[in-house]
C-alpha cells in the first residue's frame, strides 16, 4: 500500500509492504487517524525522503474495533443483515446442533440447559476452535458440515464470553458468510449479554448467552405439560356439555314419539287426497251439465228439426243453397233435401213474390 501521510504541519510519503500489510486487522481510509511505525530512508529515485511502514494503528481507537466497523458496514451494504432472509426457528426441533469449543462453560450450559428444558430433543455437538488462528475457519467448517449433512433442525453457534480479541473468530467473513448461507435456522451465542459480534447481526436469532440460546433453540416441558393439562380439562368439559345436550335431546324425542307425527302427516294426506276428488266430482258434474244444455240448444237448431215439420232445403248442382227465386232459371236442375232423404228436380218456371 502506498499511503500519504498528513498532519498539520507537513506530508510524507509512506509504504507499506504485503509482509506488513497482511498483519493488519482494519483497512485503512482517507481520513483516518492513524500511528505508524516504521524506518525512513531515501527513495533515490524520486529523491524524496518515504517512511517504509511496520506497523499502523488506528489512532484513538483499537484496530480491531476499526475492522469491526468496516466488516459490518461492508456486510450490511450487501445485505447480509437482512431481515427478509431470517428464518424461523422450528418450534419443536428434534436434533439442536452446537458449533463451540468441546470444553468450557458455553458447551456445558448448552447441555444442561436443553436437557432439563425439553429432553426429547437430541444434542449434536462439532468440537469448534472458537480462538486464535484457524477459528474462524473451524466454525464455518461445523457449519457446513451440519447443512451437508443435514442432521439437525437447528443450530446453536457460538462461545463464552471474553476480550473482542478472544471473540474475533465470530467477526470474521467467513463465519459470517457461513452463517449466512446455512439452510438450517442458525442461533448466535457469543459471548455475554453486552457483546455483539458480526455474527450476531447474521444469525437468524441472536441471544445474549448460551444458555439463552438454549432457551430460545427449544420449547419447555414444564410450559408444554401444563398447556396440554390445561386443554386436556377444557376438552373433557367441553364432551361433558356436549353429552348432556344430546342426552337432554334424545330424552325430548323419546317424550314426543315421533311415530305420532307420522300418523298426523298420513291423515293429512288423506284428507287431501278426498278434497282434489270431491273437487274433481264437482267439476265432472258441472262440465256434464254445461255439455247436456249445449246438446239441447244444438239439438233445437238442427235443419233436420226443422225440415221434419214439413220444410226442404234447395241446392244447386254445386251444392250452393239456394235462398231465392232470383237464383233459379227455366230448366235448371236443383235438388231438395227432405227429412227423410232427397229428390232431384227440373225448374220449369221460377215464380217470385
Amino acid at each position: 500500500m502506498y499511503i500519504t501521510l498528513k498532519d498539520e504541519g507537513g506530508v510524507l510519503k509512506a509504504v507499506m509492504f504485503k509482509s506488513a500489510a497482511s498483519k493488519l486487522a482494519f483497512m485503512p481510509e482517507d481520513g483516518m487517524m492513524v500511528l505508524a511505525r516504521g524506518r525512513i530512508a531515501v527513495y533515490e529515485q524520486g529523491g524524496s525522503y518515504q517512511l517504509y511502514i511496520n506497523e499502523m494503528t488506528p489512532d484513538g481507537v483499537g484496530d480491531l474495533y476499526v475492522a469491526f466497523e468496516q466488516m459490518k458496514k461492508n456486510l450490511e451494504k450487501e445485505g447480509l443483515f437482512d431481515s427478509r432472509f431470517k428464518k424461523p426457528i422450528p418450534q419443536y426441533p428434534e436434533c439442536v446442533g452446537v458449533v463451540t469449543a468441546a470444553t468450557g462453560a458455553a458447551v456445558r450450559d448448552i447441555i444442561n440447559v436443553i436437557t432439563r428444558r425439553y429432553p426429547y430433543a437430541k444434542i449434536l455437538l462439532y468440537p469448534a476452535l472458537v480462538q486464535g488462528a484457524g477459528a474462524s475457519e473451524s466454525v464455518a467448517t461445523g457449519i457446513e458440515l451440519f447443512n451437508k449433512l443435514k442432521c439437525a433442525d437447528v443450530l446453536i453457534v457460538g462461545r463464552g464470553g471474553g476480550s473482542i480479541e478472544d471473540l474475533w473468530a465470530f467477526n470474521e467473513e467467513r463465519t459470517a458468510r457461513a452463517i449466512f448461507a446455512s439452510e438450517i435456522p442458525v442461533i448466535s451465542a457469543v459471548g455475554h449479554e453486552t457483546d455483539f459480534t458480526i455474527a450476531d447481526f447474521v444469525a437468524d436469532l441472536r441471544a445474549p448467552t448460551p444458555s439463552a440460546a438454549a432457551e430460545l433453540a427449544v420449547p419447555s416441558q414444564t410450559e408444554l405439560l401444563s398447556f396440554m393439562a390445561t386443554n386436556r380439562v377444557r376438552m373433557n368439559n367441553y364432551m361433558t356439555r356436549l353429552t348432556e345436550n344430546l342426552r337432554l335431546k334424545l330424552s325430548g324425542l323419546e317424550a314426543k314419539n315421533p311415530l305420532e307425527k307420522f300418523d298426523i302427516l298420513r291423515q293429512k294426506i288423506d284428507d287431501c287426497v278426498k278434497d282434489a276428488e270431491n273437487s274433481v266430482d264437482r267439476m265432472l258434474l258441472s262440465d256434464r251439465k254445461k255439455l247436456s244444455e249445449l246438446a239441447a240448444k244444438l239439438d233445437a237448431l238442427s235443419p233436420l228439426k226443422v225440415m221434419a215439420r214439413g220444410f226442404s232445403l234447395a241446392t244447386d248442382d254445386g251444392g250452393h243453397i239456394i235462398r231465392s227465386a232470383e237464383e233459379l232459371t227455366s230448366g235448371q236442375s236443383i235438388t231438395l233435401r227432405l227429412s227423410d232423404g232427397k229428390a232431384n228436380c227440373t225448374v220449369n218456371e221460377a215464380i217470385k213474390g
